[in-house]
């Protein structure tokens, strides 16, 4: 799997490539600003992309956008955000164009490899994946009025986990309940958010960005 990855900071920078080669990844870019982000991102074409949120030149959300605009010309690049704060904007820009295949994970709250490679992976795939801070703060902005709080307090838990990035069998062990019940749940939260089935979207990205996009 080809990564690009963009940390202005060389200790971080080496410390990240590292790590992902060891894990198997082929490292297609390293670069430590915005504008070397988006050519690596044009012109490698990965298959992810790990990107710190601000980067030089002007240290705001450089990163962001040069991630942003590299997918208005690859649709559905997959870009796994790095940051140290919970910045909500952040989170509904990356979201809006509800391709899927991103994630917002806080620097702090990377425990183990493990891990953060499996966010990594997720978001490969075309999965979504959240720092559980993310989701609380973007969860506390809900009106009253929106489809989100029709859902029931296990619903909203289930709905939770799955903007976590995990599968119906982790929100089973997470939970302490039946796989099932997970299933039946999830069915629900489908019905409540006027998600119908269909071949050409993927009603589980749909939902968390229901859930997290507002």
């Amino acid at each position: 799997m080809r990564v690009v990855v963009a940390e202005d900071l060389f200790l971080l920078r080496d410390g990240l490539t590292r790590l992902l080669t060891a894990h198997g990844f082929e490292i297609a870019a390293s670069v430590d600003s915005a504008p070397g982000l988006l050519c690596a991102l044009l012109e490698q074409r990965p298959d992810v992309a790990v990107v710190d949120v601000r980067l030089p030149p002007s240290f705001a959300d450089d990163g962001l956008q040069a991630a942003l605009a590299a997918r208005q010309q690859v649709p559905g690049l997959p870009v796994l955000l790095l940051s140290q704060y919970v910045e909500q904007l952040y989170a509904r820009e990356l979201l809006a164009d509800q391709a899927g295949a991103v994630g917002y994970l806080l620097k702090d709250r990377v425990f183990n490899d493990d891990q953060f490679v499996d966010a990594i992976r997720t978001v490969a795939a075309g999965g979504t994946v959240m720092d559980p801070d993310v989701v609380t703060k973007l969860l506390g902005r809900r009106s009253r009025d929106e489809p989100i709080t029709r859902l029931s307090a296990r619903e909203r838990e289930v709905l939770g986990l799955m903007a976590e990035g995990r599968s119906n069998v982790a929100i089973a062990q997470r939970l302490f309940v039946t796989e099932k019940a997970v299933s039946k749940h999830t069915t629900s939260i489908f019905t409540k958010l006027g998600l119908a089935a269909s071949e050409d979207d993927n009603r589980r990205v749909l939902a968390v960005l229901a859930y997290l996009n507002a």
